[in-house]
């Protein structure tokens, strides 16, 4: 008898591309196949994934399936649809970027706001990656079929990335990755008034069980992954602090779970939390004070400022260094007004 796995490439092979793929985990309640699935696609609606099983697209264990059917633990669920990925179709676009450094072997790109580094679910061009096919047509794929992606920085975070020209500098950065031995230094404006001048958080992240969009940490060492991030404080102005956080591992929201671990979550982030008004007063000019910043800053107020690797020609270390943004700039310059009338 055919099992669900060869059930599901012969599929795949046949006829049918697959768009997203879950497991679900060993302790997973009854839950209908279409809220399950809400809770992982970025995106998504419910009324486009009970379409999806109307035309018979969700398949869990390699059998097609409702929107009503009720997942179980260790279930396979996937959408499988007659046509690839958009992601997967790389169109190049003329897109102005920012390139802060070339040579033979490596890129460094300063990424804006509001830039997704490659098509995803939702986003499906102007991305860094269609950028970069269109200025650089030989740039290598690393093992997710990215070209030239040896790393990668949220959509809302600005700031550097390292772009790899070569099969050789690809191989020779990720080994970096791996081995964590990349400087990587972010500033940071977060809620509260950050007492300690610097710290240290060690502890373990993963997805978060009840919103599969966000992390989460863990005190348990069994779940998540180990995770640290260094962090030192630039400047306090009294409901906010600057900070700046140097990473010893690379998790997924690194910054913005651990610093709401510690309650200090990043400011406007909305997917955590810091799109309201977490610490101040409750007089309306202070309430209209944060809205204007906010909307001086419409994202998470993060900033990868600061690069550094072993160059994989010369093999010696080079460190790379960014300004602030304007929106990052004027927010700060916003609070320091604030703080110091505060004061008077």
């Amino acid at each position: 008898m055919e099992n669900s796995n060869e059930k599901i490439h012969s599929l795949i092979d046949e006829s049918l591309h697959e768009h997203h793929n879950f497991t679900a985990d060993d302790g997973q309640q009854p839950l209908r196949v279409d809220k399950f699935l809400m809770n992982r696609i970025e995106n998504s609606t419910r009324s486009k994934i009970q379409q999806a099983a109307k035309s018979g697209s969700i398949f869990v264990n390699g059998n097609v399936v409702k929107s009503n059917y009720k997942i179980k633990p260790n279930d396979n669920v996937q959408i499988l649809l007659d046509y690839p990925r958009y992601e997967n179709i790389l169109l190049p676009e003329k897109i102005d970027l920012q390139i802060e450094y070339e040579d033979d072997s490596i890129l460094i790109v300063n990424k804006p706001p509001n830039m997704v580094v490659h098509p995803g679910h939702g986003n499906y061009s102007g991305t860094l990656i269609n950028g970069l096919i269109y200025k650089f047509n030989k740039l290598p794929n690393n093992n997710e079929h990215r070209p030239g992606l040896v790393h990668r920085i949220d959509k809302d975070t600005s700031g550097l990335l390292v772009v790899a020209k070569s099969e050789e500098s690809m191989a020779f950065l990720t080994k970096q990755f791996y081995e964590k031995s990349i400087l990587r230094e972010y500033h940071a404006l977060v809620w509260g008034n950050v007492e300690k001048d610097k710290g240290r958080v060690e502890v373990n992240i993963g997805r978060n069980p009840k919103n599969r969009l966000q992390m989460t940490t863990f005190t348990e060492n069994d779940k998540g992954k180990s995770a640290i991030t260094n962090y030192e404080v630039i400047k306090r102005y009294g409901y906010v602090t600057h900070i700046k956080c140097a990473l010893e591992t690379g998790r997924t929201h690194q910054i913005r779970t651990h610093m709401k671990h510690i309650g200090h979550i990043i400011f406007n982030d909305e997917r955590y939390g810091g799109s309201k008004i977490l610490k101040g007063t409750n007089f309306s000019k202070y309430r209209q004070f944060v809205e204007n910043c906010f909307k001086l800053i419409p994202r998470q107020a993060l900033h990868a400022k600061t690069i550094g690797f072993i160059h994989p020609k010369t093999k010696k270390f080079i460190s790379f260094n960014s300004d602030l943004p304007k929106d990052f700039k004027e927010v700060l310059n916003k609070w320091e007004i604030y703080s110091k009338s505060a004061n008077r």
